[in-house]
């Protein structure tokens, strides 16, 4: 039985990946780093930014230290900020998804993006009220693909609505590392292709190509498989 439903953020209700791809790379230039957009999507999408920038500074021979990773992202966070003022960075059809998924049951974000970031576009669009819990970058030890983010959403929801097996909570992602967080979690899975072509999310059980094409009848016929 479908009892709640966890959404991933960036490229599933939000269409603000090629925004967090040129934040990277503005703050990356002042670091003499040329980040490509192959590399971003290939390499680094599906990690929260301290993990990113950490893995972008290995792969390119800088000894960063923690404190260096923090100033990095504060910085990217504030470019961010800029870039999405006054642009509503939703894709077509996600806010009406949102409330009727809301209707139905309980639903939840599990992101790897800041909860600044996340809670800034929900109230500007009006969707605050719909989610039940929100689980960001910094509310894990660890981002996807490990299953800390999609186990923290399910225990925060059944504090909010009693018992909740992940087995009755439907995941929506938009990338294969999502996917492998959330199956290993132990929730239902839809890839969402709005960031990558259908074949790269075989391993979701059911794939659409649209967030505008989401069909609660679809979830709830996982959970009943």
């Amino acid at each position: 039985m479908l009892r709640a439903i966890v959404f991933d953020f960036d490229g599933v209700l939000a269409n603000s990946e090629p925004l967090h791809l040129r934040a990277y790379q503005d703050i990356l230039a002042g670091e003499d780093i040329a980040l490509a957009e192959d590399d971003y999507y290939t390499r680094y999408l599906g990690y929260d930014d301290v993990v990113a920038f950490a893995a972008i500074g290995r792969d390119r021979g800088r000894t960063w230290s923690r404190a260096d990773v923090d100033r990095l992202v504060a910085r990217k966070a504030r470019r961010l900020e800029a870039l999405e003022r006054d642009v509503s960075v939703l894709f077509p059809g996600a806010a009406d998804t949102v409330r009727r998924a809301a209707i139905a049951v309980p639903i939840a974000i599990a992101s790897g993006a800041r909860g600044a970031e996340i809670r800034r576009v929900l109230e500007r669009e009006n969707l605050t009220s719909c989610f039940t819990a929100i689980v960001a970058a910094e509310d894990t030890p660890v981002s996807k693909p490990a299953p800390e983010p999609y186990l923290r959403a399910v225990q925060l929801l059944a504090a909010a609505v009693g018992e909740l097996a992940p087995a009755d909570c439907v995941a929506l992602e938009d990338s294969r590392w999502g996917l492998q967080s959330a199956r290993a979690a132990g929730l239902r899975t839809v890839g969402v292709a709005q960031t990558y072509e259908r074949s790269a999310l075989s391993e979701a059980d059911l794939v659409i190509d649209t967030i505008e094409s989401f069909d609660l009848r679809d979830l709830a016929r996982l959970c009943s498989a």
